[in-house]
């Protein structure tokens, strides 16, 4: 398939969406999966459906499970219960080299001895493949892979990203249907990291393989994602994709573990059709917001709890407080302010104790900056950017 044509599939495209149509046949489900070592239950009880040429994550903090799914994907164990279907078989009790799949290790297992190119190679001279088509496949990643003046080089000899690629063109050389990633940029630094996401979207539009990706960084699966599944303690708590991920989080695990967010107690006092209103002793003011489908729970409950999340750069911070505010307006003393240069971090403590973090963007030089340490400040939102949890 043309880049062109896949270039519509990026995770930023809206056009694409296969999850959402009934009639769509998933090229990857797992059906009630759940796979136990000893009394331990790793993961449990797990359906997922992922779709032929989606770039999904499994996204989750260390000992979640999300690399025993990819391990049983790969055919490395085997689940305790239910199955694992690609391409519309059945793979469960299937052995990993007879899979259409391959998987990209973490530590990207390169053979010291062995040359770019042959690296590349091995897997296809393994299998019997022709010399010439051989050939014309490592040439092929190699390029796609931007690695051609490093093909006779040896792993010493490489930086730890052209060592990434290396892996990747490895792994796409013998043209998996589904191809694995564990943790596939952990090695790199921080700025290289943050290119070789976008080199990796890339590629994957380019080739039209379904990406499978373990991670545990929310920034690496919100850039490069088509939907996310966020795991804990084995299950999946919420797939969708990354803007509904982090604009509309379905608890508040979701809401604390995706980005930054301030998430305030209360209660529901008046419900109409068009706003929730809460009162909120933490945040020290009534609290209004819109209500979306997936706020109605919360709103169902008036003597219940109910949790109100505020990401920190939908919160505005002054000085003055605006006037007629009756809501959505806290006042407090600022702690603490982190410069990060291309926006400033603001610790602002409440009369309740509750520390609210605020995000603003740096239009000005820090030298002019207008709210400084010990500052009272008020802080506002819209209705519409605080998103309603009963749990």
């Amino acid at each position: 398939m043309a880049s062109s044509e896949k270039a519509t599939k990026g995770p930023a495209s809206a056009g694409w969406a296969p999850w959402e149509d009934p009639a769509a046949v998933p090229h990857v489900r797992l059906d009630g999966v759940t796979k136990r070592f000893g009394d331990f239950t790793a993961v449990d009880n797990l359906t997922l459906n992922i779709f032929e040429g989606e770039f999904f994550s499994l996204l989750g903090p260390s000992g979640c499970g999300k690399t025993t799914i990819l391990r049983m994907l790969a055919g490395f164990e085997a689940p305790s219960e239910g199955s694992i279907l690609i391409a519309g078989q059945d793979v469960s009790r299937v052995p990993p080299h007879r899979r259409p799949v391959n998987m990209m290790f973490q530590s990207y297992a390169l053979f010291p001895h062995m040359t770019v190119e042959k690296n590349i190679a091995f897997g296809l001279e393994q299998d019997g493949l022709p010399k010439d088509e051989v050939a014309q496949r490592v040439d092929d990643v190699i390029n796609l892979v931007h690695l051609g003046q490093f093909r006779s080089r040896k792993p010493h000899q490489l930086s730890g990203g052209q060592k990434q690629r290396v892996a990747l063109a490895r792994s796409l050389v013998k043209r998996p249907k589904t191809l694995l990633l564990d943790e596939p940029l952990g090695a790199l630094d921080k700025k290289l990291r943050e290119e070789t996401q976008f080199e990796l979207v890339n590629i994957q539009e380019q080739v039209g393989i379904t990406f499978i990706i373990v991670t545990h960084d929310q920034e690496e699966a919100m850039t490069m994602s088509h939907r996310i599944a966020v795991m804990d303690h084995g299950r999946i708590v919420q797939t969708s994709t990354p803007t509904d991920i982090y604009e509309a989080p379905g608890s508040r695990y979701v809401a604390e573990f995706i980005g930054d967010v301030n998430v305030f107690e209360g209660k529901v006092a008046e419900t109409t059709p068009d706003m929730l209103r809460i009162e909120s002793p933490e945040a020290g003011c009534p609290i209004e917001a819109t209500p979306t489908p997936a706020q109605e729970d919360a709103s169902h409950d008036p003597s219940g709890s109910v949790w109100v999340a505020v990401r920190p750069e939908k919160l505005s911070i002054s000085h003055d407080k605006p006037k007629d505010a009756k809501a959505n307006c806290m006042t407090g003393e600022v702690w603490d302010i982190g410069y990060l240069g291309s926006h400033s971090i603001f610790h602002v403590k409440l009369a309740s104790g509750k520390m609210v973090t605020v995000a603003q963007t740096n239009r000005t030089r820090a030298q002019a900056r207008a709210i400084s340490w010990e500052d009272t400040v008020h802080m506002t939102w819209r209705p519409g950017d605080a998103v309603v949890l009963s749990a």
